[in-house]
């Protein structure tokens, strides 16, 4: 017996006066009406209807138990509708994931922009460098950077490559010499990022050909954090690997050079990951596709900035000249 079915049949026939006008509202027979009020009568033991042919009336136990039959009917089918809003229009909290440097050069810049656009969305970003039970620490979304994806029942989506860059000191270029090759780097102190993205203990490196290289050796010095690592470097301890958004403020101001320019070390896969992909809530997926859009977008918008600084210097200063004679023109276009 369906409980909930004949509560709503029985308030239907309180509502409209007759287990005839009841059946033609539900699109059921008057004795298919008639039957889900005595099976709720038979299962409560209690006569919630007095009737005769001519006429009907609650009794005292069914003007009870109408009046929660209608509070209980009127939360279902608000849970109901609040649940359906969820597939539909993105709102309440989202929980998010982002490794320590790609959360805080990617991903913390992309919320904000995610959230002008739907403000009714709060997000929850939680930045680490072990990337959590994604289920059972009840996040919605993981953005995540590997070389492969461990085989795994969530749902990814590709967004993108990126690679870190190889960066030192301009002091310590003076004091040690600019390898000119990979094999270069054994007469150098090469400094170590630690993270499980990374191979651990080694560079490996794609050519400018696409071939492979890799240097192993022993460092006197690694950390887990890339901005840590960044002043390791501008201090003058060694050659360093750096993610692009980390190196580009030092390469920009000087306090960074970059080594082996037509080199990237290990490509890494950018990756959105969450747990299903049937009746996706509408602000997870939103927010996924926000990501695929965009993040390819700032990859490409790094590459250019990165290719600025590795420009000869005469050149950076051509282009700062023409961006300023141009400047004036770009402000009455966008004025």
């Amino acid at each position: 017996m369906d409980t909930l079915r004949n509560m709503r049949i029985f308030v239907r026939v309180v509502e409209s006066g007759s287990f005839t006008r009841a059946a033609s509202n539900e699109t059921m027979t008057t004795a298919q009406v008639s039957r889900a009020v005595t099976d709720l009568e038979s299962r409560l033991r209690t006569r919630l209807l007095n009737r005769t042919t001519r006429r009907m009336s609650l009794t005292e136990a069914g003007e009870r138990y109408l009046q929660s039959c209608k509070r209980i009917l009127a939360d279902i089918d608000q849970a109901e509708a609040e649940a359906a809003a969820a597939h539909a229009n993105p709102a309440g909290k989202l929980r998010v994931y982002g490794g320590t440097s790609f959360g805080q050069h990617y991903v913390m810049p992309l919320i904000a922009r995610y959230q002008q656009h739907l403000p009714d969305v709060s997000v929850d970003l939680t930045i680490a460098q072990q990337m959590p039970d994604i289920i059972e620490e009840g996040f919605d979304v993981a953005v995540v950077v590997a070389a492969e994806l461990e085989d795994s029942a969530l749902i990814s989506q590709h967004l993108g490559s990126t690679a870190a860059i190889l960066c030192a000191s301009p002091d310590y270029l003076r004091a040690r010499g600019v390898p000119r090759s990979f094999d270069d780097l054994e007469a150098h102190t090469c400094l170590h990022l630690t993270d499980a993205s990374l191979t651990a203990g080694q560079w490996v490196s794609e050519g400018p050909l696409g071939e492979t290289f890799r240097h192993t050796g022993v460092t006197p010095f690694q950390v887990n954090n890339p901005e840590a690592l960044a002043l390791a470097i501008r201090e003058g301890m060694g050659i360093g690997p750096l993610p692009v958004p980390v190196a580009l403020p030092g390469l920009a101001d000087g306090s960074l050079v970059r080594v082996l320019p037509s080199h990237r070390l290990q490509k890494l896969n950018i990756f959105a990951l969450y747990a299903s992909r049937r009746y996706l809530d509408a602000k997870i997926r939103t927010f996924v596709e926000f990501l695929r859009e965009k993040v390819p977008l700032v990859l490409a918008e790094q590459e250019a900035a990165l290719a600025g600084c590795d420009a000869p210097a005469s050149s950076r200063r051509a282009t700062a000249h023409a961006r300023k004679v141009r400047e004036p023109d770009r402000l009455r276009l966008v004025n």
